[in-house]
């Protein structure tokens, strides 16, 4: 009878211990899996992360002082100033220019066409003061002076004169407006280029992360 007692409570004993064991693996195996799942919910989003972009992300530089000075006889400056306007299709006027005083002016160059195209770009090179008129044609004409400081060197100034075709009811007008400096910056970029061989605005490369 003893016999079969002490063989009973081992045989309790030892299902106590497997039971034991078991819950002790999951439990172990279960706080593991709440580990890993916190590992991954406490990522950074992609929504979150910022990216370093590294060389070649979009620089935004000053604009070129106007007047602007340049090394070159006044004369070859002149001519120089000339091929850059005939490059970029803009036509000397020879009525109003004064090449023995270093002045130059330009006829009209229409740079919009069309409700659409010439109101976005009159917002470009002008300031436009009232948001509901009604453009159909956009175009400037450029004023630019060579003012000699020495033999070698000269003040290049560029004044331009915005203009826009709106329509008002039947009528339409050329009206005026204050010039945004764009248009100026523009012939000064490709002007220096031809003068200096200095490429100002370089193309810019986003690199991949």
């Amino acid at each position: 009878m003893r016999y079969f007692c002490g063989i009973f409570i081992l045989a309790v004993f030892t299902a106590s211990a497997a039971s034991a064991s078991a819950q002790k693996g999951v439990d172990s195996q279960t706080q593991t899996i709440k580990e890993d799942a916190n590992k991954t919910t406490s990522r950074t989003t992609d929504a979150s992360r910022s990216f370093d972009w590294g060389k070649g992300k979009t620089r935004v530089r000053e604009r070129l002082p106007n007047p602007y000075q340049m090394n070159s006889r006044r004369d070859v400056l002149l001519e120089t100033i000339k091929e850059v306007l005939a490059e970029n299709k803009l036509v000397m006027d020879e009525a109003s220019s004064r090449l023995s005083e270093g002045i130059i002016v330009t006829q009209p160059f229409v740079f919009g066409r069309g409700p659409v195209i010439a109101s976005s770009e009159l917002k470009r090179y002008g300031i436009i003061e009232f948001a509901d008129t009604a453009w159909s044609r956009g175009q400037y004409s450029l004023t630019i002076e060579v003012q000699s400081i020495d033999g070698i060197k000269n003040n290049v100034s560029v004044n331009a004169k915005i203009e826009g075709r709106s329509g008002r009811g039947l009528t339409t007008e050329w009206v005026t407006v204050p010039s945004s400096g764009v248009a100026e910056e523009e012939f000064l970029v490709k002007l220096v280029e031809r003068v200096t061989g200095v490429v100002m605005d370089p193309s810019q490369k986003v690199e991949q992360p």
